[in-house]
C-alpha cells in the first residue's frame, strides 16, 4: 500500500481523487494548500506520490513544487501537477522543476489507475526511477515529452522494460530512437549490463557479419587477429541495431537464426557461443512495404516486431516543442547565465514544421543560444529557420498570430474539435478517432475549453 498526498483546494475534485486512490488500496492524505500540506508532511512519513494543483490559495503550485525540490526527504518524490487550463508556461515551469507528469482536469479514473501503476512500478525498479528523478545524470539520455503521444510512448517503454522481449522502434530520422533504446535499457533488469549500438547503414555490407559475429585470425583477408563480435559484447545487456532496414538480405537470414537460437558462430570457427542478449532494432523505413517489395524478410519482421514502439514526429506533438526547447536551453549554460525564449520566438518554434524533428530542434536551440547577444532569445535569433519552413505560418489567420501563444493554441484547438465533431455528425467517438486522440482526452479537452456538455 502506498501513501498518496493530494494538494488541491477544489474540495469535490480532491475528495473524488482521494476516493479513487483509496479504492485502489492506497492511503490518501488531503490538503487544501501548500501550507497545510507541509504541516501534514511534518507529522507523517514521506509519501510515495504527490498530486499538486497549480492554483492554490497562498503559494501557488509551482512555488510548492520548488519547496518540495529543495527539501531533502521530498526531493525525489514523484509529483503530478494538475491544472484546469494547460498552458506552455505552466508546463515548462513544471518540467524545469522536475514534475513527473502534468495532467489536465478533469482526470479520468482509468488515467489515474494507469499513472499510479507506472509510478509505483518504477519505484520498485531503481533503474526505471532514475529515468524521471532528479538523480538522473545530466549526460544520460531522457525521453522528454508531456504530450499525449509521448505519454503513450513512455507507458509502453515502462511495460517493455519489465520483459526481455525484442523491441522494434520506428519513427522518422531525428525522433530519438536511440535515446528510447537507451532509456529502455536503463529501465530494465539489464541496466547493469552493456548497451551496444550498431548502425547497420554505417557498416559496409561485406563487413557487417564480422562486426556482429566476430571472427578468428585469418578468417578473411586482413583478419590479423581474433575479434569478438558486437552480439557477444552485448552478452547480459542490450544490443541496439539501428537502421535495421538497411541490413542486406543475406545478413537478415543469419540474424533471424540468432534471434531464434540465441547462439552465434564467429567467422572462421566452428565454435558456438551462447548469448544472453536483449535485441532492440530501429528504423525510419516502412518495413512492411519492404517485405512486399522483397527487400526485407517477413519472418525477421515477425521476430523483431514483438513489442512495436513508434516515435511520432515533432510536428505531431506540438505540446512538446516548447518544453523541449527550454530543456535544451537549460543544458547550455549554468543557472546564473541561463537564457530564455521571448514570446515571438516561442510562437515561431511552435509553428515550425521541424522536418529534422527533435535533433533539428536541439541544434537550432544550440545555434541560437550560442550566437544570441542577450539572455532572451527572440524571433530574430531563429531567422535561419525561415527558409526551411513549409510556409505553414502563412496559412494561420493573422488574428491568431497576434495572440499570446496559450490563447492562440486554445482557439485553434477549439476550432479543430468543432470541425471534427461536425464532420463526425457530433459522434464523440468518431471525432476522437479523426483527431487521433482517445475519447476521454476529447472529453477532457472539451471541458477545459468550455465547449458545452463534454460528457454527452
Amino acid at each position: 500500500m502506498a501513501t498518496i498526498l493530494i494538494i488541491d483546494d477544489d474540495d469535490g475534485f480532491r475528495e473524488g481523487l482521494a476516493e479513487t486512490v483509496q479504492d485502489l488500496g492506497h492511503d490518501a492524505l488531503e490538503a487544501r494548500s501548500g501550507e497545510e500540506a507541509f504541516a501534514l508532511l511534518g507529522e507523517r512519513a514521506t509519501p510515495d506520490c504527490i498530486f499538486l494543483d497549480f492554483r492554490l490559495p497562498g503559494a501557488d503550485g509551482l512555488a510548492v513544487l520548488q519547496t518540495l525540490r529543495e527539501t531533502a526527504p521530498l526531493r525525489t518524490v514523484p509529483v503530478v501537477m494538475l491544472t484546469a487550463h494547460a498552458t506552455s508556461d505552466n508546463t515548462i515551469g513544471a518540467m524545469r522543476l522536475g514534475a513527473y507528469e502534468h495532467l489536465t482536469k478533469p482526470v479520468g479514473r482509468e488515467q489515474i489507475i494507469a499513472l499510479l501503476a507506472r509510478i509505483l512500478t518504477a519505484q520498485t525498479r531503481p533503474a526505471a526511477t532514475s529515468r524521471f528523478s532528479d538523480e538522473v545524470k545530466p549526460r544520460e539520455p531522457r525521453l522528454l515529452g508531456v504530450s499525449e503521444a509521448m505519454r503513450d510512448v513512455q507507458k509502453r517503454l515502462d511495460r517493455a522494460a519489465g520483459t526481455n522481449a525484442t523491441v522494434l522502434i520506428t519513427g522518422e530520422t531525428g525522433t530519438g530512437k536511440e535515446v528510447a533504446a537507451r532509456v529502455l535499457h536503463r529501465a530494465s533488469a539489464r541496466a547493469s549490463g552493456p548497451f551496444v549500438a550498431v548502425n547497420c547503414a554505417a557498416v559496409p555490407a561485406d563487413l557487417l557479419e564480422s562486426e556482429l559475429f566476430g571472427h578468428a585470425r585469418g578468417a578473411f583477408t586482413g583478419a590479423q587477429g581474433e575479434r569478438r563480435g558486437r552480439i557477444e559484447e552485448a552478452h547480459g545487456g542490450t544490443l541496439f541495431l539501428d537502421e535495421i532496414g538497411d541490413m542486406p538480405l543475406a545478413m537478415q537470414a543469419k540474424l533471424l537464426r540468432v534471434l531464434q537460437e540465441r547462439q552465434i558462430m564467429p567467422l572462421g570457427t566452428n565454435r558456438v557461443v551462447d548469448v544472453d542478449v536483449r535485441f532492440v532494432a530501429a528504423t525510419h523505413r516502412d518495413l512492411a512495404s519492404m517485405v512486399n517489395a522483397g527487400s526485407f524478410r517477413q519472418d525477421l519482421l515477425f521476430r523483431l516486431n514483438v513489442i512495436p514502439l513508434h516515435l511520432p514526429p515533432l510536428r505531431e506533438r506540438v505540446a512538446d516543442i516548447l518544453p523541449l526547447a527550454e530543456h535544451f536551453l537549460a543544458t547550455l549554460s549554468a543557472d546564473a547565465a541561463r537564457k530564455h525564449l521571448a514570446a515571438d520566438a516561442q510562437r515561431l518554434l511552435a509553428t515550425f514544421s521541424w522536418p529534422g524533428n527533435v535533433r533539428e530542434l536541439a541544434n537550432a536551440i544550440e545555434r541560437a543560444g550560442a550566437l544570441a547577444p542577450g539572455p532572451v532569445l527572440t524571433r530574430e535569433d531563429f531567422d535561419f529557420l525561415a527558409p526551411t519552413t513549409n510556409r505553414e505560418e502563412e496559412t494561420i489567420p493573422a488574428s491568431l498570430l497576434e495572440l499570446p501563444l496559450a490563447q492562440a493554441v486554445a482557439r485553434l484547438e477549439r476550432a479543430l474539435i468543432s470541425h471534427a465533431l461536425a464532420a463526425a455528425g457530433d459522434n464523440r467517438a468518431e471525432a476522437a478517432r479523426r483527431l487521433g486522440i482517445s475519447r476521454q482526452t476529447l472529453y477532457s479537452r472539451m471541458a477545459a475549453l468550455g465547449m458545452g456538455d463534454a460528457s454527452a
